[in-house]
């Protein structure tokens, strides 16, 4: 009798979930989770927590003080938001929570570290370790710099919006703990500048990119762990079997689970130690030209790092919404 997709899967890679909804980390289990703006922004729509968007908002007013504006009241909440959806995720799961920095500092080092260290400050006051936690980073130059210090701190890094291979040798010299390069984003990239419209998963660019990523690491003994993400469809999944980890959406999992079938390991260390593969070294000279040659990834970091901006204002403009029904419920209870 075959096995589903899912648990053969859990059987050769770490399955993490990619979502700020907590019914469906209960649902599935992972070891691990990660969350972005657009699912905290997602999550902190559902009825079912707008106890803790409440609760944060208030928090963040009375911690203000009286003169603070909504502005500032806001973005105190915001980032309390990301760490309290982490924090009750980090009550189901066994593993890790990824919290992501504010995007709009992706191109600055010192406003990264700062923002950095006060996540990982407030996840210490709620009495949680560093080893639970994943500070989520753009894999901009600068954004590596700044991980690359937060490690040495032993500040654990996740770095995001990864589309090249430049990103990725970049992340593993700088001892970074863990990648997420978007394999569904490339492909999204692909299909529109070819005009396909679609691939065999296993000619996926996405899926390429990932298992030349995965290969050079191994081949090299990097530590960085590999961690696909952004995925369209379970055949890029399934080509990735192997992978140190994969972190999925609720509706791929779910997908994952209802198939059953075999799921052979498609990426292993052993195979990728016998590879003849090019060893690259990359100062900021490097990374650039690197970057600027590969369309794709200019292209995607640059609206990866806009689509994650605009779904940060979404979230503050819904909570400055809020604030005010919050103040105005206030004022008719008296």
């Amino acid at each position: 009798m075959s096995k589903n997709l899912l648990e053969q899967l859990r059987q050769v890679t770490v399955v993490v979930a990619d979502t700020g909804d907590i019914q469906a980390i209960e649902k599935f289990k992972p070891q691990d989770a990660t969350t972005n703006p657009s699912l905290i922004t997602a999550a902190a729509q559902m009825p079912e927590y707008q106890g803790i968007v409440d609760q944060t908002l208030l928090q963040a007013k009375k911690d203000a003080g009286a003169g603070a504006t909504q502005a500032q009241i806001v973005s105190l909440a915001f980032d309390r938001l990301a760490v309290a959806f982490g924090l009750k995720i980090l009550q189901i799961i066994p593993g890790r929570v990824s919290t992501e920095v504010d995007a709009r500092l992706s191109y600055d080092t010192e406003a990264t570290l700062t923002k950095a260290r006060d996540l990982i400050a407030q996840y210490k006051a709620a009495g949680i370790g560093r080893d639970r936690v994943l500070i989520k980073i753009a894999s901009t130059w600068e954004g590596i710099r700044a991980a690359e210090i937060l490690e040495k701190e032993g500040i654990h890094c996740n770095l995001t919006l990864l589309f090249g291979l430049h990103q990725a040798i970049a992340c593993a010299e700088a001892g970074i703990t863990l990648i997420s390069p978007f394999v569904g984003r490339i492909l999204d990239w692909y299909k529109k500048d070819t005009g396909r419209d679609s691939y065999p998963a296993a000619e996926d660019p996405g899926v390429l990119s990932v298992t030349k990523i995965y290969n050079y690491y191994k081949k090299f003994g990097y530590k960085t762990e590999v961690m696909g993400a952004s995925f369209r469809n379970i055949g890029e999944i399934t080509e990735l079997a192997g992978s140190d980890l994969l972190t999925i959406s609720p509706s791929l999992l779910a997908e994952l689970q209802a198939t059953v079938g075999e799921l052979p390991r498609k990426l292993d260390p052993a195979k990728a130690a016998n590879l003849e593969i090019e060893k690259i070294s990359i100062d900021k000279a490097t990374y650039d030209k690197m970057h600027a040659a590969d369309r794709m990834a200019t292209d995607k970091l640059d609206e990866g790092i806009k689509g994650f901006t605009k779904a940060l204002e979404d979230l503050e403009k819904l909570l400055a919404d809020r604030l005010v029904r919050l103040e105005t419920e206030v004022v008719a209870a008296h």
